[in-house]
């Protein structure tokens, strides 16, 4: 599971970090940088998955010129915060048998070809008794193009590990994971972290890909809700996650759903239909934006039994606000009872209204302070009084009257972490 994400030169980022729990709730008006914590989480995705730096940054074509995985947001001069040589993204991670992480890595764009290349990277263990960095970078390696890396002595001997030299265009973490002569306690640590990362899942809902009817088979949700049918499907041959998402939508709609149907079309595709109590039948074509979206959603969380974080941006688009409940009981409840994490992006005041303790703690605020260069992210409960003010006001109203942003105007920030 991620802890935190810490930024230095990222985008409108100069030095913050995020803290991350079961539901991660970021509030924030336009423009403040809620769009650009997405783009961290696809720049560790994009490590995880095993892309070079240009393929993460610019985007991955597979054979045939088709397009595996899209460029970031923004020009190439935009990654890096105006005026600075490089940025640095850092993440706690914590594992299960192999304890907790942190993986830091460096890119700068200072080649004289315009490349990005790793400046510096190191996985160090958080909770070992040894303090010595898994691996870590030395500098330049044997020529301009590598750089060299300094391996930990297998099994916490003393003294240090090997010395390779690794190309600079990819990250480290993933080149070790692959390479021959890694020790089987390194290579364990480094595939846990990058399981972790490659595990990120990014949830751009739309309702037109929602409905199409699915191939039989495809068992994986796409970014955009293609295959809705078919995940669906599959997760109703399991009776108690079948139940506990009839309860749900029956929560969310209007109509008192008992069932799911399935059926093929004239091409052997898979059709999803709602059914209910009395015996009548809404087939995906005719259900709403909001019912496909909820229905989205909640087909990852349940399907999934890894350990995935699912980024979501605004969770709240297309669902009524009186069902918005729904919709947080069934993340926090999953969340409370696995090693799915989710993050998402929100302007809903009634989502703050209405998230639990944990939620709360892990809610954050991204805020562009007017005589500053970069944006900042605080957490909520750290914010002065506002622990009291939630028992009065509600997190939502607080919200709703820019309280947030005024608070973060007068208080001072070093201040509230001592």
């Amino acid at each position: 599971m991620i802890e935190s994400l810490h930024l230095r030169n990222f985008k409108s980022f100069a030095d913050a970090t995020l803290t991350v729990g079961g539901l991660t709730v970021v509030v924030g008006v336009n423009a403040s940088g809620k769009s650009n914590l997405r783009d961290a989480f696809r720049f560790l995705h994009g490590i995880g998955r095993g892309y070079t730096l240009p393929e993460i940054i610019g985007g991955k074509y597979g054979e045939g010129g088709y397009r595996e995985w899209a460029p970031l947001r923004g020009t190439t001069s935009e990654i890096i915060r105006f005026g600075q040589s490089s940025f640095t993204i850092k993440v706690v991670v914590g594992t299960e048998g192999r304890g907790r992480f942190s993986y830091e890595i460096a890119v700068s764009h200072q080649d004289v070809r315009g490349r990005f290349r790793v400046e510096a990277e190191s996985l160090q263990t958080e909770d070992s008794p040894w303090k010595q960095p898994v691996f870590q970078t030395l500098g330049p390696g044997d020529d301009d193009e590598d750089v060299a890396v300094r391996l930990r002595a297998a099994d916490g001997a003393r003294g240090h590990g090997k010395r390779i030299s690794l190309r600079r265009d990819r990250p480290v973490l993933t080149q070790l994971e692959a390479r021959r002569g890694v020790s089987l306690e390194l290579r364990n640590m480094i595939e846990q972290v990058v399981a972790t990362l490659g595990a990120i899942r990014f949830l751009d809902l739309s309702a037109d890909a929602m409905r199409q009817p699915s191939f039989p088979g495809q068992a994986i949700l796409g970014e955009s809700g293609e295959n809705l049918a078919t995940v669906l499907q599959a997760l109703c041959l399991d009776s108690e996650r079948k139940h506990a998402l009839v309860a749900w939508v029956s929560e969310l709609t209007p109509l008192e759903v008992a069932d799911f149907d399935f059926e093929t079309d004239a091409t052997g595709r898979v059709i999803l239909f709602l059914e209910d109590t009395g015996g009548g039948r809404i087939s995906a074509f005719s259900a709403s934006d909001g019912t496909l979206r909820f229905l989205a959603m909640a087909a990852a969380l349940l399907s999934d039994q890894g350990r995935s974080l699912f980024f979501f941006e605004e969770i709240d688009n297309g669902l009524h606000p009186s069902r918005m409940r729904v919709l947080i009981d069934l993340i926090e409840r999953r969340v409370a009872r696995s090693t799915v994490q989710v993050v998402t992006t929100t302007h809903s005041p009634d989502l703050l209204t209405i998230v639990g303790e944990q939620t709360f703690e892990s809610t954050s605020v991204v805020y562009r302070p007017a005589d500053a260069d970069g944006s900042v992210i605080r957490r909520i409960v750290s914010l002065p009084h506002v622990a009291e003010l939630r028992k009065t006001q509600t997190l939502g109203r607080l919200h709703s009257s820019g309280w947030f942003e005024d608070a973060l105007d007068f208080d001072d920030p070093a201040e509230a972490a001592e």
